[in-house]
C-alpha cells in the first residue's frame, strides 16, 4: 500500500474492511444478539463484572462449568476496538453449548478508541488471560487448558496474545494458550491507517506493524482455525488465509475454513448453537 493511498483506493479500502457499509442489516444482527445474550445471562450460572484491571471497562463475565478442571474458552469480542454498540456481553448466548460441552466461558471487555490506543488494548487483554490463568481455578477451570476465540478485532486480539511471550511479559508458560479460533479475523491491520477507522484508531506506521500478528513469530504451538464467511469481502479471506499459511510455515497446524453462506455478523450467531459445524469444531479443538 503506498504511503499516501488514492481517493479510489481508499473507498475500495473501507468497502473491502468496514462490513457496516456492505451489510444493511448490520445493526438487527446486533440487536438480536445482544437480545439472546440477555436471555442466556438469566438462564445460566455466571459471575458478571469480575474486575481483572482498574479502568470501568477492564470486566469479565464468567460462566462456569459444573466440572472442577475444565477447560477455558476465552472469546474476544469485536467492534474494530471502538464500537460501543458491542462488547462482551453481546456474545453471553455462546456460553450456552460450551458450558453445556465442560468447558468454563470467559468474556472479556476493554476500553476502546480513542480514548486509549490499540497497543493499550492488547496490554490489556494480556492482563485479562495472566488474570484468567490465575484465578479461573475458582470457576472450575483449569488455567494449563486456556482456548481462545475472537470476532473480527478480536480475531486480532485473539492473534495477538497467541504471538504474546507469556514467559517474558508475565512470567507464565509460553504454553498458556493451547488453541484458537479467531473468526473474521484481522491479523496484518497496517491497511486501516488508511481507512475511515483512522479517525479513532490513530494508528502509527510502526504501531501497526508491531501489532499485525501475521508477521510476527507464533509463540503458542497449538492449533488454530481460522474462519471467515463466505459472503465477506475479499481481503477478509485473503486475511484468514495468509495467517493459516503464515502458521503453518512455521509448523502450527492451522486450518481455514469458509462458512459459506455467511457475512461478517451472522458468522457468530453459529456460536450459539451445539450443533452447529462451526461449533462442534471448535468444541472439538478444546478436546471436549
Amino acid at each position: 500500500m503506498p504511503t499516501a493511498p488514492s481517493a479510489e483506493q481508499i473507498r475500495e479500502l473501507n468497502r473491502q474492511y468496514l462490513p457496516r457499509y456492505t451489510v444493511n442489516d448490520a445493526d438487527d444482527y446486533v440487536r438480536r444478539s445482544n437480545e439472546r445474550s440477555a436471555k442466556a445471562r438469566k438462564l445460566l450460572d455466571c459471575q458478571l463484572d469480575v474486575a481483572y484491571g482498574s479502568s470501568d471497562r477492564q470486566l469479565l463475565d464468567i460462566f462456569p462449568s459444573p466440572n472442577p478442571g475444565s477447560p477455558v474458552l476465552v472469546f474476544i469480542h469485536g467492534g474494530y476496538w471502538r464500537a460501543r454498540d458491542i462488547d462482551r456481553r453481546t456474545y453471553s448466548h455462546l456460553a450456552k453449548p460450551f458450558v453445556k460441552a465442560g468447558a468454563t466461558v470467559v468474556l472479556p471487555e476493554y476500553d476502546l478508541c480513542p480514548s486509549v490506543s490499540i497497543t493499550d488494548i492488547v496490554a490489556q487483554m494480556r492482563a485479562a488471560l495472566v488474570w484468567v490463568y490465575k484465578r479461573i481455578g475458582r470457576f472450575n477451570g483449569k488455567p494449563s487448558k486456556i482456548y481462545l476465540s475472537g470476532h473480527s478485532a478480536g480475531g486480532h486480539l485473539t492473534g495477538m496474545m497467541s504471538a504474546t511471550d507469556w514467559q517474558q511479559c508475565a512470567g507464565l508458560p509460553n504454553t498458556l494458550i493451547k488453541g484458537s479460533a479467531p473468526l473474521s479475523g484481522l491479523f496484518d491491520i497496517q491497511p486501516h491507517r488508511h481507512t475511515d477507522l483512522q479517525t479513532d484508531i490513530r494508528l502509527g506506521a510502526r504501531e501497526a506493524k508491531r501489532l499485525s500478528p501475521m508477521y510476527l513469530p507464533a509463540i503458542a504451538r497449538g492449533p488454530v482455525l481460522a474462519a471467515v464467511g463466505g459472503a465477506e469481502p475479499d481481503l477478509f479471506h485473503w486475511q484468514s488465509l495468509q495467517y493459516a499459511a503464515e502458521l503453518r510455515a512455521q509448523g502450527i497446524p492451522a486450518e481455514y475454513l469458509l462458512m459459506p453462506d455467511d457475512h461478517h455478523f451472522s458468522i457468530t450467531d453459529r456460536l450459539g448453537k451445539a450443533s452447529d459445524p462451526l461449533t462442534r469444531k471448535i468444541i472439538a479443538l478444546m478436546g471436549l
